[in-house]
C-alpha cells in the first residue's frame, strides 16, 4: 500500500515541477537585485495551488520571486549571492503549534529521563543525577514514561526513596500530567495519608490508603508550592537551548502552549539579546481557581510582552487530563470499576462565559482536550462565543484531541475551531494499546486520533510536537500523519489506517496551517513573494521517497529571514 502511494506520490511531483517549467509563470517583485538567489531546486512552495518551483530570491529577508532559473537572471546583481541547491529540496519553514520550548529546555540541564523506558533506567538516572549534583537542594526534572508503570501509572516513592532518601525529589511524567515524588518531597508538602484530593487531582494511595508517590494532575501543585522557583537565568538558558534545537530542526515558528509571567520574561530578555530566532504566540495559562478577575491580569501581560518576536495574545485553558490516568474526560466511563469519567476543569457553563469573555476581548483560546466530552464542551464554548459575539476571527484551537465523538467532528468546520493534533501519538505504541483500547473498548477506540476524517470534514487541521512530551522532530511526525505506524520502526502495521493523510495534508498542517493558528499566514507559511523568507532545504525529497523513509530527512540549511540559523550555504 505504501510503495504504491510513494510511486502516485512520485509521478504526481514529476507532473507538477514539469507543468510549471513548461508554463514559465513566475511571481516577482522588480524593486533591485537580491541579496540572495537559490537555483537549481526543487521548491514545493505551499501556495494556494501547491506549486513547484525551481528558484527563489530574497531581499532584505524577504522573498522577491519564485519561479524557474531562466527568469532569475533579473534578481542577481553585482552583490547577489547565488547559491546552486543542485536540485535539493526547498519549502516552507516548520511551525508547531504546541510546545513547550521554555519548560522543555529546563528539563534538558536537570534530571532527564526522556529516551528511557523502563523503571531500573530511571531509578539510575536518578541515583547518577543526585550523586553528580551534591548541593542541589532539590532534584527535579522529568521525562519517564506512564506506560513503564502499567495501568494508572502507579509510580512508588520508595523506589525513589532507596536512591535519594535526603533529599526531596519531584520528576513529571513525559505527558506532563503525573509528577512522582518520593517520601522527602511528600513530607515537605504536607502530604499525609489523610490529605483530601483536590479538586482537579488525585493522589494515588494504595489498597491501605497510603500515599504511594504519584500525583495525578492538580495533586502535584502541592508539592510544586513549596519547591524553590525556576530561576530567571535557568529559564532563559534552557530557552536558548531549545531555540537552537528547534531551529535545527527547522523549525522558525512556535506556539508554546503553557507560559506564565516567568516564562514571558525569559522571551523578553532572550528576544531583546538577539537570540530568539523564532516568531512565539504565548499561550498565558488559565488559572482555574482565580476565575474571571485574571482576565484584566491577562490583558496587563499581553500588553507587556507582546513585542519584537512575541505575541501574548492567547490563553491555554485545560479542559482535562489524559486517559492513561483515567483523568481525561469521558461522554462514557472508562473500563474500571467506580463509574469514572475523569477530572473536569471546567464547568461546561462557566466556560462559555470564560471563553466569551476572552473571545470579545480579542484573545485566542487554546484548549488542551484529550477526551470526547472535553472536546464537546470546548466545542460548545467557542458556539457560545460565537452566538454572542459574532465570527471574531480568533482562530481558537483544541490541541491533542485523542478521542472524538464522531458526531462533534463536523463542528470544527462549522465553528471556524482549528483541530490541532499531534500526530506521533497516532500509532499504536503502549500508550495505547496497554492504557488505552482496554479501558475505553473497540467501538470508542475506532476514533482515537481521527486526523483523516477531521481532514476530510473541511476544517482546518494543525499539528503540533508537545516537545518534550514527545519528539519535536517534524519529519517523525509526518511520517506517523501519512502511515499511521511508529516513524522509528516501532510497529508496521497501521492504526486505523482510514484515519491517514496524504503528504501535501501533513506538511500544510506543519506550515501554512500552522501559520493560519498563529496568525502569522500573511507573512509565512509558504514560498511567496513578499513573505519572510523562513526556508528550510531538506537533504531529500519527501516526495520522492517511500513514506516509511520520511523521519530519516534532515534539514540541511535554514533560513529565517533569509539569515541562515543552522547549516551551511556554502556547503551544499
Amino acid at each position: 500500500m505504501m510503495n504504491k502511494m510513494s510511486a502516485r506520490i512520485r509521478l504526481f511531483t514529476g507532473v507538477l515541477l514539469t507543468a510549471a517549467v513548461v508554463a514559465g509563470c513566475a511571481h516577482k517583485d522588480d524593486s533591485g537585485p537580491a541579496d540572495l538567489a537559490l537555483k537549481g531546486g526543487a521548491i514545493y512552495t505551499m501556495d494556494g495551488s501547491r506549486s513547484w518551483a525551481q528558484a527563489v530570491a530574497i531581499r532584505e529577508g524577504r522573498i522577491v520571486f519564485v519561479g524557474l532559473d531562466k527568469d532569475l537572471e533579473s534578481h542577481i546583481g553585482p552583490a547577489t549571492r547565488v547559491v546552486d541547491l543542485k536540485g535539493r529540496m526547498l519549502m516552507p519553514a516548520f511551525q508547531d503549534a504546541h510546545i513547550h520550548p521554555v519548560s522543555a529546555g529546563v528539563e534538558a540541564s536537570s534530571c532527564d529521563l526522556n529516551g528511557l523506558a523502563t523503571v531500573d533506567k530511571y531509578v539510575a538516572a536518578i541515583k547518577k543525577y543526585a550523586d553528580g549534583h551534591p548541593d542541589a537542594a532539590w532534584i527535579t526534572g522529568g521525562g519517564w514514561l506512564m506506560s513503564a508503570f502499567g495501568p494508572g501509572a502507579l509510580a512508588s516513592r520508595k523506589l525513589i526513596d532507596a536512591v535519594v532518601p535526603d533529599r526531596p525529589v519531584l520528576l513529571w511524567s513525559s505527558d506532563g500530567h503525573t509528577t512522582w515524588a518520593n517520601s522527602k518531597a511528600l513530607e515537605l508538602a504536607g502530604i499525609t495519608d489523610e490529605t483530601p484530593d483536590p479538586a482537579d487531582g488525585r493522589i494515588d494511595r494504595d489498597s491501605h490508603g497510603i500515599a504511594i508517590g504519584s500525583l495525578q494532575e492538580g495533586a502535584s501543585s502541592l508539592v510544586t508550592a513549596v519547591m524553590p522557583a525556576t530561576t530567571d537565568a535557568q529559564l532563559q538558558k534552557g530557552l536558548r537551548y531549545s531555540v537552537k534545537l528547534l531551529n535545527g530542526l527547522g523549525i522558525t515558528a512556535v506556539q508554546d502552549a503553557d507560559v506564565n509571567e516567568p516564562d514571558l520574561k525569559a522571551y523578553k530578555a532572550v528576544d531583546a539579546s538577539g537570540d530568539l530566532n523564532l516568531r512565539v504566540v504565548t499561550s498565558i495559562l488559565w488559572q482555574h481557581d482565580k476565575g474571571l478577575d485574571q482576565i484584566a491580569d491577562i490583558e496587563r501581560l499581553r500588553a507587556e510582552y507582546t513585542a519584537g518576536r512575541v505575541v501574548a495574545g492567547t490563553v491555554k485553558i485545560f479542559m482535562d487530563g489524559v486517559m492513561e490516568n483515567y483523568t481525561a474526560t469521558m461522554l462514557e466511563p472508562y473500563l474500571i470499576p467506580g463509574n469514572v469519567r475523569g477530572i473536569p476543569m471546567e464547568d461546561p457553563e462557566r466556560l462559555k462565559e470564560i471563553v466569551t469573555r476572552l473571545d470579545a476581548d480579542g484573545f485566542q483560546v487554546h484548549f488542551h482536550a484529550i477526551g470526547d466530552a472535553a472536546i464537546r464542551q470546548a466545542l460548545d464554548a467557542i458556539e457560545a462565543s460565537r452566538k454572542a459575539n459574532g465570527d471574531l476571527g480568533h482562530r481558537h484551537h483544541l490541541a491533542h484531541l485523542e478521542l472524538i465523538d464522531p458526531a462533534d467532528i463536523p463542528r470544527f468546520r462549522e465553528l471556524g475551531a482549528v483541530a490541532n493534533f499531534q500526530p506521533l501519538w497516532a500509532y499504536a505504541d503502549p500508550y495505547i494499546t496497554e492504557l488505552t483500547i482496554p479501558f475505553i473498548g473497540p467501538k470508542r477506540s475506532r476514533w482515537l486520533y481521527p486526523i483523516g476524517s477531521v481532514y476530510r470534514s473541511g476544517a482546518v487541521v494543525a499539528f503540533g510536537s508537545d516537545w518534550s512530551v514527545s519528539s519535536a522532530n517534524p519529519f517523525e511526525e509526518i511520517e506517523t500523519a501519512v502511515t499511521r505506524m511508529g516513524a522509528l520502526g516501532d510497529t508496521n502495521v497501521p492504526f486505523i489506517p482510514e484515519e491517514r493523510i496524504n503528504l501535501p495534508e501533513a506538511i500544510a498542517a506543519f506550515t501554512i496551517n500552522a501559520a493560519y493558528v498563529n496568525r502569522l499566514e500573511k507573512q509565512t507559511g509558504s514560498v511567496e513573494v513578499g513573505k519572510l523568507a523562513d526556508l528550510v532545504v531538506l537533504d531529500r525529497n519527501l516526495f520522492a521517497i517511500p513514506a516509511t523513509e520520511i523521519s530519516d530527512a534532515k534539514v540541511l540549511v535554514t533560513l529565517f529571514e533569509g539569515k541562515p540559523v543552522h547549516g551551511d550555504l556554502g556547503a551544499l
